[in-house]
């Protein structure tokens, strides 16, 4: 018998022990649960390392939002800086795992529908979203429909979300339109920016001074049209912007905003 290997993310413990335990109850499925995106990730390593490579993973949506409440804002990097460390919210951990494990199928798993979060989610690489209270039965068709290539989405969502993906096809291509506006070197500052380094860190990087960066910087938004490193950053990414590539003496920090200055 081919079993099918899930991995539940889920910060709610008794959420993720209980969906783990039903899910196991089946003859061909083995299960494992992780309380946070960094939990998944090293638990996704270990299997691979172990050639015991998970098949599906079930996110919960709202991943991490309870224990980033009240904290000023960031922007939740795709791979957190360390194994114990650093904030990943389920739509992050969708493209992470869909960039790093591209043969793992992603469902999310919300309380409630939200045609744009779903739209995220599917751009983040997602196979599905799914209700959170949907029928066990339910919701094992949708894990063996993933792995047959299959995308699923509750039908009361669907003419939103495709009205969701086409807005943003429009967006992409006017951010596009404003980053190609960028000088070699702006771009570069613009992916750093991506990548969460401060002012000093990028200064460091590119080898210039922290003046001459902060006014890269202040250039960027000036062309891009926005006025917050946030904003910028959120553009870029709808660009299909990347950040630099950073190694393990470099990892990116969180970017954070100041009184609207930039950090």
């Amino acid at each position: 018998m081919v079993r099918i290997r899930v991995l539940v993310v889920d910060d709610h413990r008794i959420f993720a022990e209980s969906l783990a335990a039903a899910l196991a109850a089946e003859p061909d499925v083995e299960v494992a649960a992780a309380g946070s995106g960094p939990a998944a990730l090293r638990c996704m390593d270990r299997a691979a390392a172990d050639g015991r490579r998970f098949d599906v993973m079930l996110v919960d949506a709202d991943l991490g939002v309870a224990a980033a409440a009240g904290a000023a804002p960031v922007i939740a990097r795709a791979v957190p800086d360390n194994g114990e460390g650093g904030f990943v919210d389920g739509i992050s951990l969708v493209a992470a795992v869909r960039s790093a494990r591209p043969a793992v199928r992603s469902v999310v798993l919300a309380e409630k529908d939200d045609p744009r979060r779903a739209a995220l989610a599917l751009q983040a690489g997602a196979s599905g979203w799914l209700a959170k209270d949907c029928s066990l039965q339910r919701l094992l068709t949708v894990i063996r429909g993933v792995l047959r290539e299959e995308t699923h989405l509750p039908p009361a969502l669907l003419t939103a979300v495709l009205r969701e993906l086409t807005a943003a096809r429009k967006h992409r291509t006017e951010s596009e339109q404003l980053v190609e506006s960028l000088t070699p070197r702006e771009r570069e500052v613009l992916r750093c920016m991506v990548a969460g380094l401060g002012r000093k860190a990028v200064a460091e990087r590119l080898f210039l001074s922290p003046h001459t960066v902060r006014t890269h910087m202040q250039n960027v938004l000036g062309k891009l049209g926005v006025h917050s490193t946030l904003a910028a950053v959120a553009l870029a990414r709808r660009a299909g912007v990347g950040p630099v590539e950073l190694g393990p003496a470099g990892l990116a920090g969180n970017v954070v905003e100041r009184g609207g200055q930039l950090a």
